[in-house]
């Protein structure tokens, strides 16, 4: 998993230009009637409002970059003398377009004053990434998604900004006997967080 970090304040804009418009460029299931966020990965790396208002004839940028755009750190052609190394870094040798659902969630965060917008990538989804690792708390009890439809207890041992180390506790003895292993940092959820596993 890799962590794309953008300006709030240039993800705002296209949010901004996205819901300024009345049409839409299509998805690959066809026409789009709201307003959303593209995430491009070609020439750099970047949020892009969905909205067509005749500004542009560019679609897909993948052989030219827009510095209007919000570009991921380090992604950014125009400044990033090594944004292709970390293009592939997050997204291997994945390429396009990739629509996404999180204006809304990403609206949130900058209603809230938040200055950087954080997404989780795995290079075929993109999730908003709220939380940072001192948000936990290293020895406390948390949920984790179990992989067999529950969740797992577990102690947290270690933390960094994308994964965290669990080790199982609370369990039955067999679970509990496990090695400590890694999950997703988003993946922990309070003992009382009742979001779906």
């Amino acid at each position: 998993m890799a962590i794309l970090k953008f300006s709030a304040s240039a993800v705002a804009a296209q949010i901004a230009h996205a819901r300024a418009c009345k049409t839409f460029l299509p998805n690959w299931n066809g026409p789009i009637d709201r307003p959303a966020l593209i995430l491009i990965v070609g020439n750099g790396v970047h949020l892009r409002s969905n909205g067509i208002d005749g500004t542009t004839t560019r679609i897909v940028t993948t052989e030219q970059a827009d510095p209007s755009f919000a570009f991921a750190d380090g992604m950014n052609p125009i400044r990033d003398t090594d944004w292709m190394a970390q293009r592939r870094i997050a997204f291997r040798d994945l390429t396009g377009q990739f629509y996404t659902d999180i204006l809304d969630d990403v609206q949130v965060l900058i209603d809230r004053g938040q200055g950087t917008i954080r997404l989780a990538t795995d290079g075929h989804s993109i999730r908003v990434f709220v939380r940072r690792a001192s948000d936990y708390l290293i020895g406390g009890t948390y949920e984790v998604p179990s992989g067999l439809g529950g969740t797992f207890r577990v102690i947290l041992k270690d933390a960094c900004d994308t994964f965290a180390i669990v080790q199982n506790c609370g369990n039955c003895e067999d679970f509990d006997a496990m090695q400590p292993y890694r999950v997703p940092l988003d993946a922990l959820m309070e003992i009382d967080d009742r979001r779906a596993a």
